[in-house]
């Protein structure tokens, strides 16, 4: 709660009085995330109160997320939900109306505006990555030909309608893209100027078919609160702002954590209110597929059973070498994955790279090698040690160059770099590494 002396049973008892108009008044001075919290605290009963009640209501709907609107608009009064839809902002709105059932969408879009139901016709045609999907349409726009006092007049007038007002856009009657002008330069320019001679023509744009990370990463770089979206001929459709781009980069970051992890990606699911059977879809394939693939390990071990026989110290170790090679794999493959993600890494850098990998995959190898050499000494003799320091060198530096480099493969065939998830990278070194380790112990052990 904003404010701690007051309870959420307070809160229901006020909503819940008879005449309530000054409570309800009272809430203007909440923050929209505020309210929000406190929504979704209530009964639904009293959601549904204050919904209907609460003068900036579409606004705090829309704050909740997505999975949250969809549970919430299913209980609503349907006249409720169309009140709500047609003042919500238009990209928030078309999300919304997408993700609900096809008969509620049948029996809502009738009662909607004409003019939001052209919006919603417009933005539900766009790819759902790209640009269009997550651009709004309310924008304030004005012309070259405009002094600063009609442009503040203008603004004034049209405020409501649009969604930031940090930067105006200039355009002409066609909506073509000719500049941009602050707000503030706006108010320090002398009344008289022409917004043409302050504006600046060169601006940053995203094509409305553009895919939605790189107009969240034109949004960072740049530094803007939002950004221009046009079509091909440069003709101004809406802005994406910096907090829908962070939706997007926060939706990406869980992609590639679930694909790290071998889970199925599905950004909009909740772990808490999503079905059993969903959750056991979305994980039970990779599970399945790598345990065919730790077989290999397996398979190795086979052949090399009459050597584990005899020298069966052999088998002590072998659990902490292949495990120290899938840990080095999985670190190489999870700063690979976050370098090409964030740009900062591209293919032509992958020789370069993997001259770096290999002398720092030697350096923890052989920190490692040193360790379990002295534990090899002990439990076994000399020759056990130098097995085991040998072992742990090639599997740590294999580990690390697989790890680093199925990134870049995958990435060049045009597949999700994150799709070379931990427990990917873990198998297959586990299977490299049972090799290697009883390749390097049958060199030497049977000179002995």
């Amino acid at each position: 709660m904003p404010n701690p002396s007051f309870s959420q049973q307070d809160f229901q008892e006020q909503l819940n009085q008879p005449d309530n108009h000054a409570f309800i008044q009272s809430l203007k001075q909440y923050s929209t995330a505020d309210l929000a919290d406190i929504l979704m605290g209530l009964p639904i009963n009293d959601q549904i109160r204050l919904l209907e009640q609460l003068p900036q209501a579409s606004y705090v709907f829309e704050f909740l997320a997505l999975t949250e609107q969809q549970q919430l608009a299913a209980q609503l009064p349907q006249a409720l939900l169309v009140k709500l839809l047609a003042h919500m902002h238009s990209d928030d709105r078309t999300d919304l109306f997408q993700s609900l059932a096809q008969e509620v969408q049948g029996q809502i879009f009738p009662q909607l505006d004409a003019h939001v139901q052209a919006q919603l016709n417009d933005l539900m045609h766009y790819p759902a990555e790209s640009a269009g999907a997550i651009m709004s349409t309310e924008v304030i726009t004005v012309h070259a030909e405009m002094t600063m006092q009609q442009s503040i007049q203008h603004i004034r007038q049209h405020a409501a309608e649009s969604e930031t007002l940090y930067l105006i856009y200039v355009t002409d009657a066609s909506r073509y893209l000719h500049g941009v002008i602050s707000l503030r330069q706006i108010i320090q320019s002398p009344p008289e100027q022409l917004i043409g001679q302050v504006m600046t023509s060169h601006v940053i744009t995203g094509l409305v078919s553009e895919d939605q990370e790189s107009i969240a990463q034109k949004l960072a770089h740049y530094d803007f609160m939002a950004l221009p979206i046009v079509d091909e001929q440069q003709r101004l459709l809406g802005i994406v702002t910096y907090d829908d781009a962070m939706d997007v980069v926060q939706q990406e970051t869980t992609e590639d954590i679930l694909k790290s992890s071998a889970v199925a990606a599905s950004p909009q699911m909740s772990i808490k209110t999503a079905p059993i059977l969903l959750l056991y879809q979305k994980r039970v394939f990779w599970l399945v597929f790598l345990v065919f693939g730790s077989l290999l390990s397996g398979l190795g071990i086979a052949h090399f059973e009459d050597l584990i026989a005899a020298h069966i110290v052999l088998v002590f170790f072998l659990p902490l070498l292949v495990g120290s090679g899938g840990n080095a794999g999985s670190q190489s493959a999870t700063l690979m994955v976050r370098a090409l993600a964030t740009g900062d890494v591209h293919f032509k850098d992958w020789f370069y790279l993997l001259g770096r990998e290999s002398l720092v995959a030697l350096c923890l190898g052989g920190t490692m090698a040193t360790a379990v050499s002295i534990l090899g000494y002990f439990r076994g003799d000399i020759l056990v040690a130098v097995v085991l320091a040998l072992s742990m060198m090639g599997i740590v530096l294999m580990g690390c160059l697989i790890g680093m480099s199925l990134p870049f493969i995958l990435n060049r065939m045009k597949l999700d770099p994150a799709s070379a998830s931990a427990p990917l990278v873990t198998s297959i070194c586990d299977a490299s590494g049972v090799v290697v380790y009883l390749l390097i112990a049958s060199q030497i052990l049977t000179l002995s």
